[in-house]
């Protein structure tokens, strides 16, 4: 059987040697959760497939999506995975790494019958040192237990519908592990982590080693090339775990990168001109041996905001950016392939947009190296809980960590978004826990990473925020007419909601529109839009008028057109669900980029 997704899918910290667990795997419903008490752990390669492991499933799909081979829909909150696997250490020196690229929501795994990791969150990676947990045979076990409640509004969840059936801009949910799965050997001594920062104006790259303690006395070697010019090769000697250096990634004199020349000539990073710094890290050893090597990349770019606009790389920049779901046909969160992760990108692209406001869904890494790779500008979004409690500020607030600690080294990433549309904290004018909540996030997250603009709650309601976007599903006449001045726009309640919450204004931060449009196509069957037209020439007409009822404003600084796909029975998308445009490209793009 050929392995799904078998491309390598961690691309900002790449090792050679890796093993893929992707496929079919021993599968089973927990549907009386009965399987910790009567110890489905406990399984050998020899009774695997007995008991209750009767099904098959393949990974990294979740059951509810035909790609699984299952696709059931029905309500399972509790579901269990296994599989053998052969160790492929051939030192033994060596640790072996188990990793998990998400499992929805809590997971729990082990190895041979011992208990090697649990995790809560369902879009976040992480992993497991199994290397103590190896029995003598030549064949192990790894199983994997999933719980995920459907009906636990306090769980970051996103689009995934918590009722029977998906209506309206709610979908089929996803449980267990939807991510790919994977084996990597490494070194005892070896690179955790890493933080990739670029100052544009100083034209240099601040990289911060996360090191085992282990490495320490050990030579870090670092190199990054760019256009295959060694700009940086430097050795330090390792004297504690965290080791942070700066360098110039200026080009020689004399070779021209075909950057602007106010940046000493970097060669820099936009959706134009998406130009890429490659970076390998390597641990040398005193007796010559070379350890850990890791390859990666960067950008240089900068994103800011000054005088009511947003700059990249020092210069006003619009963006038009597309609302995208992440919902793939067959496949629910998870792409059948890395080559559609790929064409929605150049889909986007083909239709005038230069970004995309990914919305609830934290993507798969893969989707974000294509944006770095093509020039794509991206909005990382949290996923949304749907009731207040405690609970649910610490679980949004963790895998929030989470997400911005995975994607902060990606040069399309230019904007954090921890709320959408009060989702989770309805009763920002009444409580002022819910306030505290979003003031908090906006906080932390610019606490993490200082370097990118944060949305408080993109839509309405805002808090402290560096961006002020607005969700504005109106005819094109209302739209224009929102947007004529700054006083028309500070005046406008587009979904009955203030612009800010309570304590808060404006304070000059840059206008952009990041929701409107929503025109769906009426077609056959039970389908659903913000708006309706009978024929694609009427959605091409509305489609021009809603972009030039927004870019006609001086006042906004860019806008987000939902929406990239049709979703299940959403149809508001410039494309169907299956990726067939609904109108001609190339007018669509003459619209966007007018």
């Amino acid at each position: 059987m050929t392995i799904p997704r078998p491309e390598y899918p961690r691309p900002q910290l790449r090792r050679e040697r890796w093993e893929n667990l992707n496929g079919v795997w021993s599968f089973a419903f927990d549907d009386k959760d009965a399987g910790l008490a009567e110890r489905w752990y406990q399984r050998t390669v020899d009774d695997l497939d007995d008991g209750p492991f009767t099904q098959r499933i393949t990974v990294p799909f979740a059951f509810q999506s035909e790609q699984s081979g299952i696709g059931d829909t029905g309500r399972h909150d509790v579901v269990w995975y296994a599989r053998t696997f052969t160790d492929p250490r051939t030192d033994g020196d060596e640790r072996l790494l188990l990793h998990f690229g998400a499992v929805d929501y809590e997971a729990t795994v082990w190895v041979d019958g011992q208990r090697v990791a649990d995790h809560v969150g369902g879009h976040t990676p992480f992993t497991a040192d199994v290397t103590d947990a190896l029995g003598a045979a030549d064949q192990h076990v790894v199983v994997v237990r999933a719980f995920d409640p459907l009906d636990d509004l306090t769980i970051p969840r996103g689009k995934q519908f918590w009722q029977p059936k998906s209506e309206n801009i709610f979908y089929t949910p996803t449980t267990g592990i939807w991510q790919t799965v994977w084996l990597e050997p490494v070194p005892i001594a070896r690179l955790h982590a890493w933080e990739l920062t670029p100052n544009l104006p100083s034209a240099e790259v601040e990289i911060t080693l996360h090191l085992d303690p282990t490495a320490v006395g050990a030579t870090a070697r670092v190199v990054v090339r760019h256009d295959d010019v060694t700009l940086v090769d430097d050795r330090v000697r390792v004297t504690e775990p965290t080791l942070t250096r700066r360098f110039s990634v200026a080009p020689p004199r004399g070779r021209h990168t075909g950057a602007v020349a106010d940046w000493q000539n970097v060669a820099t990073w936009s959706p134009e001109h998406p130009r890429l710094h490659d970076l390998e890290v390597s641990l040398e050893h005193e007796d010559g041996r070379i350890g850990d090597r890791v390859a990666g990349y960067f950008g240089m770019r900068s994103i800011e905001t000054r005088d009511g606009r947003v700059l990249l790389n020092g210069r006003p920049y619009y963006q038009r950016l597309v609302l995208d779901q992440g919902y793939f046909p067959g496949g629910l969160l998870t792409a059948p392939s890395d080559d559609d992760l790929r064409r929605d990108i150049e889909l986007a692209k083909e239709l005038g947009f230069n970004g995309a406001r990914k919305h609830q869904k934290v993507e798969d890494p893969r989707w974000l190296y294509w944006a770095d790779r093509l020039g794509f500008l991206v909005w990382d979004e949290m996923p949304s809980a749907y009731a207040f409690s405690a609970a649910m500020a610490q679980r949004v607030a963790d895998e929030w960590q989470q997400v911005i600690a995975r994607d902060r080294n990606h040069p399309c990433v230019v904007t954090w978004v921890p709320v959408n549309e009060s989702w989770g904290v309805p009763r920002l004018a009444s409580d002022p826990r819910h306030r505290d909540l979003v003031q908090a996030l906006y906080h932390l997250t610019r606490s993490l990473d200082p370097t990118r603009p944060v949305v408080s709650n993109d839509g309405w309601e805002q808090a402290a925020t560096d961006l002020l976007t607005i969700h504005d599903y109106g005819d094109a006449d209302t739209v224009r007419g929102h947007y004529e001045d700054l006083a028309s726009t500070l005046r406008a309640q587009p979904a009955g909601r203030p612009l800010y919450t309570v304590g808060h204004a404006h304070r000059g931060e840059p206008v952009l529109v990041t929701e409107f449009g929503g025109i769906a196509l009426v077609g056959a069957g039970d389908t659903w839009g913000y708006h309706t037209v009978d024929s694609t020439d009427a959605l091409l007409e509305r489609y021009r008028e809603l972009i030039a009822a927004v870019t006609a404003s001086e006042v906004v600084q860019g806008f987000c057109y939902t929406q990239l796909t049709d979703v299940e029975q959403e149809a508001n998308g410039l494309l169907t669900f299956d990726r067939r445009p609904k109108v001609d490209p190339a007018s669509a793009r003459a619209a966007t980029t007018t």
